[in-house]
């Protein structure tokens, strides 16, 4: 039995369920009822839509986010471009900017467009230098099965994951009529895991930055007399069925309606972000995206992620780099870094640009995350015996220095502050220390998602309105 005061929206239940079911006995899953009580933020609902960004491999925190510490801890550095009054540490390793630093017309357009360093940003993000998966144990989880699974699920063993936890939470949020996608994982099928009634959730996977391979709508391949003929004949059969089976007859029917109108949408030539086209929409045209972001995996994936929101999406993760330089890191991090730099800046100017249909822009209605599986330690040495980094039981592994930047952070006044501080000589922390489970709990709060039973042991971080 479902809760009459909640807004009702059959299309994207069905829609949710006919994507993420494995077979016809999960069309029909257990609804979770919405309970009147339960933590909130003061900013719940205040974001349509996240992007969602691990640095693969476990990443070195400390040179990037967190880097107002020893060289031992940060041997590249401070950066002298960050934004004013910006508190958090920002590396010298978010400088590297190669994108910027030609003299093309590609650069031009790049600077023409509002991007900028990433480091010339941290006025716009918010860091939790404290990030931990159990703040309450004794050691850290650098180990890279577990490390990831938390990351993944909140949980070692977990056998739900975060987006399965958004699109549960959000299949009663009103849609106005339209057809809403679901949140997507772009190329990582750890993020799509779900059981039992949260099976029909589970996000879809896709293995790429296109859906040319996608076609659900099958009837456009028709005649018209075959539509009519099944039409008439489900409408009949329809007609026959006693009324108490009726409903279960009309889900189904409408759960194909819906995988029909996903279809129409994966077929969009707006999706097909590597067609260079200039038609602005939103404010912004494919080739713009393609300027800002590259032609990589990585820069079509995030441009697929921002065209996806067009259509309602809720929520993407995607994967960048891969950060487990246990040598040569001194040389490779740089490069690879410049890479996560340039998608941070493109995305920061692509929103920025970006009209949204519900007033303003993007950027007021987006919410990026940035977090890796674990931290990396070199034992107090700027690098270890082969010139990289390591994962143990450290504070260098344990803290996830987490930035997120968007609109909401800058209505709430957090953009470039830091929620905690480390001791700069041994990384002992000097404030609040959040547990992951506590920010994806904030995560699905801000998406509006229905949370309270996910993660009851943890709250959402009310700091970021205080």
């Amino acid at each position: 039995m479902s809760d009459d005061s909640q807004p009702k929206n059959p299309g994207r239940r069905a829609l949710l369920q006919g994507l993420g079911a494995a077979s016809a006995a999960l069309a029909f899953p257990q609804l979770w009822l919405p309970r009147a009580a339960y933590a909130q933020t003061a900013g719940r609902g205040s974001v349509k839509h996240l992007l969602y960004i691990r640095l693969a491999g476990g990443f070195r925190f400390t040179t990037a986010f967190n880097g107002d510490v020893d060289s031992g801890f940060n041997p590249f550095g401070r950066s002298e471009h960050r934004a004013a009054g910006t508190e958090w540490g920002v590396g010298k390793l978010l400088d590297e900017a190669s994108w910027l630093s030609g003299k093309d017309d590609a650069t031009k357009q790049r600077v023409a467009l509002g991007m900028k360093r990433a480091s010339e940003l941290s006025g716009d993000m918010c860091v939790l230098p404290c990030v931990d998966h159990e703040p309450a144990s004794g050691r850290a989880d650098g180990n890279h099965g577990t490390g990831l699974e938390r990351f993944l699920t909140g949980f070692v063993g977990g056998t739900t994951s975060f987006l399965t936890y958004v699109n549960a939470g959000l299949k009663d949020r009103p849609t106005g009529g339209q057809t809403l996608l679901p949140a997507f994982s772009l190329g990582e099928a750890g993020m799509a895991l779900g059981a039992g009634s949260l099976a029909a959730y589970r996000p879809p996977v896709l293995d790429g930055a296109g859906f040319e391979r996608f076609g659900f709508d099958a009837e456009n391949t028709l005649p018209a007399w075959a539509n009519a003929m099944v039409g008439g004949l489900q409408s009949r059969y329809q007609a026959r069925l006693h009324s108490a089976l009726r409903s279960p007859a009309e889900a189904y029917q409408q759960s194909r309606d819906q995988t029909r109108a996903y279809g129409k949408i994966f077929q969009d030539p707006l999706l097909k972000v590597a067609n260079d086209a200039t038609t602005e929409v939103d404010g912004i045209s494919n080739r713009d995206l393609s300027v800002l972001l590259g032609t990589d995996t990585t820069g079509r994936r995030a441009a697929l992620a921002l065209r996806l929101f067009h259509f309602g999406c809720p929520a993407v993760f995607m994967n960048q780099g891969g950060y487990d330089m246990h040598s040569d890191e001194q040389d490779n991090l740089p490069t690879t870094l410049d890479g996560a730099n340039r998608l941070l800046a493109g995305v920061n100017a692509a929103l920025k640009k970006m009209v949204h249909p519900a007033g303003g822009t993007y950027w007021d209605h987006t919410l990026v995350v940035v977090g890796s599986e674990f931290g990396r330690t070199t034992g107090g040495q700027k690098f270890n015996s082969a010139n990289g980094s390591d994962h143990g039981s450290d504070l260098a592994t344990r803290w996830m220095s987490m930035p997120l930047m968007g609109g909401v952070i800058a209505k709430a006044g957090k953009g470039g502050k830091s929620l905690g501080s480390c001791r700069a000589s041994d990384l002992k922390a000097q404030g609040p220390v959040y547990s992951y489970r506590a920010v994806l709990k904030t995560l699905l709060d801000l998406l509006g998602a229905d949370h309270s039973q996910v993660f009851t042991a943890d709250s959402p971080i009310q700091d970021l309105f205080r």
